[in-house]
């Protein structure tokens, strides 16, 4: 197997742009369809693996599989921050997102569902303003209109 060696590229200066916020993800290839992801604000790692199903082991999150947690994570943390400014705590709001892959070329997502269990009735917190401030998160606003997205709520009795 040949591989191919690049030389260190240099630093790219960080210039922030007044009219969006900006931050910068680093990596590195490591072989065997793994890679290393560092959030550079923070430090924080995470590694990825290509699926079973597309010649990987999936010891760990596939890049597509982080597009389904981004939303899912996204969801509650936008429904978080309007309930912040409504005095509503969503503390337990538990989410799953099921990610479905096209069965043709070229290999996409296709759809995305995702349920969330509200931890309050529906009575005791903004419902409207919470499930529209859920499709208007930005990874739901980023992701291409051929991707169908799904979202179920479920609010106890």
């Amino acid at each position: 197997m040949r591989f191919l060696t690049f030389a260190a590229l240099p630093k790219r200066e960080k210039m922030p742009r007044k009219d969006r916020y900006m931050v910068n993800i680093s990596g590195e290839y490591q072989g065997d369809l793994h890679c290393l992801a560092t959030h550079d604000p923070s430090g924080s790692q995470l590694t990825t693996d290509a699926p079973r199903d597309n010649q990987g082991r999936g010891e760990a999150f596939s890049p597509t599989d982080l597009v389904a947690t981004a939303l899912g994570t996204c969801i509650a943390t936008t429904m978080a921050l309007v309930a912040r400014r409504h005095g509503v705590e969503l503390r337990g709001l538990k989410y799953e997102v099921t990610k479905e892959m096209s069965a043709d070329s070229p290999r996409r997502i296709s759809r995305l569902t995702t349920h969330l269990w509200m931890p309050l009735p529906k009575g005791a917190a903004p419902h409207n303003l919470l499930e529209n401030a859920a499709h208007a998160c930005p990874v739901h606003q980023s992701l291409h209109p051929s991707v169908e997205k799904l979202i179920v709520f479920h609010w106890p009795a």
